[in-house]
């Protein structure tokens, strides 16, 4: 009697834990890509070339290659201003989801980059239209700012 109490024990158990693991797993991965989705997404040298524009390839204009508009966040991790934005930034590429990209460029690392585009400032943020030159705007801009930027500039609303 009790071998076949803990053989049930022991089976149910076993069935619980595959269920409720399948579905673990399943909210998980579907938890993990949408965050993967809408975060700021961090970019170096390499990945501005392919992502953002080739200006090894293209000296002479700004051509974007990306399929949709972006925001280039010029920044330091000593910065105060840009610690401050840091969070908004984020928030607004979750709001956003799949309309544009938020960039992330460190320039303490990436001091090249930072070279080619003036930044003697940081925050710089740099707003890439689908159409059109990019435009750059300096300092931690308050949130609502940054929504009519990226309505008005990127998105065209």
């Amino acid at each position: 009697m009790k071998q076949l109490l803990l053989l049930l024990l022991i089976a149910g158990l076993a069935l619980n834990s595959c269920n409720g693991q399948e579905i673990t797993s399943k909210e998980t991965n579907e938890q993990t890509k949408k965050e993967t989705e809408m975060k700021t997404i961090q970019l170096n040298k390499i990945d501005f070339l392919n992502k953002v524009a080739n200006y090894e390839a293209n000296p002479t204009e700004f051509k974007y290659l990306g399929d949709k508009p972006a925001l280039i966040d010029f920044y330091a991790d000593w910065c105060g201003p840009c610690k401050a934005i840091a969070p908004v930034l984020e928030e607004l590429a979750k709001e956003y989801g799949d309309d544009i990209y938020i960039y992330k460029i460190n320039t303490e690392n990436e001091q090249e980059l930072a070279a080619l585009f003036g930044i003697r400032s940081i925050p710089s943020l740099l707003f890439v239209p689908m159409d059109g030159q990019p435009q750059m705007a300096q300092g931690a801009l308050p949130r609502a700012s940054l929504k009519e930027a990226i309505d008005k500039i990127l998105l065209k609303k």
